[in-house]
């Protein structure tokens, strides 16, 4: 007999926003536990978008994670002893957690001076469409079209 599934907890929102995503964003942009350090960088990296854009920051971010969220992806599978990528779609919780990861990764990829303006940059490309993180999504939805014919394996 399977274990019962695990709950989902509860998440936590921000303090400033009361926003869950932005809560959950704060919390994978943490290292060693510093919450304080990664809300400083945070909040630091949405007061530049305001400067720079002169428009709300939270709907930058929400476009922003709007734009890098995939709605398809590759899994790999075992049949007959071959692996075959197989795309699946992506459920809304993992959507999330991608983009959030993916966008945190081209922030620390990015040549600006400090955390906060790589991220603040980061996030006004991906809310116009461009940067690395959108362009990982669009790689990861190329690689889904072009292993469309594989699509049957999935059950």
């Amino acid at each position: 007999m399977r274990r019962k599934r695990a709950e989902k907890r509860i998440r936590i929102p921000d303090n400033k926003y009361n926003n869950i995503l932005i809560g959950r964003f704060i919390n994978n942009l943490m290292k060693k536990g510093e919450k304080q350090l990664a809300n400083r960088v945070f909040y630091k990296a949405f007061n530049i978008i305001e400067e720079k854009t002169k428009s709300d920051p939270l709907e930058v971010f929400n476009k922003a994670l709007n734009n890098v969220q995939p709605s398809i992806e590759v899994r790999s599978k075992r049949v007959g002893g071959s692996n075959y990528q197989i795309p699946t779609e992506v459920r809304p919780d993992r959507r999330i957690a991608l983009a959030i990861k993916w966008i945190l990764t081209y922030t620390k990829a990015r040549n600006e001076k400090t955390i906060s303006l790589r991220l603040a940059n980061e996030l006004m490309a991906a809310a116009v469409g461009e940067g690395s993180s959108v362009k990982k999504k669009e790689d990861v939805h190329r690689m889904a079209e072009a292993n469309k014919a594989f699509a049957h394996f999935r059950w």
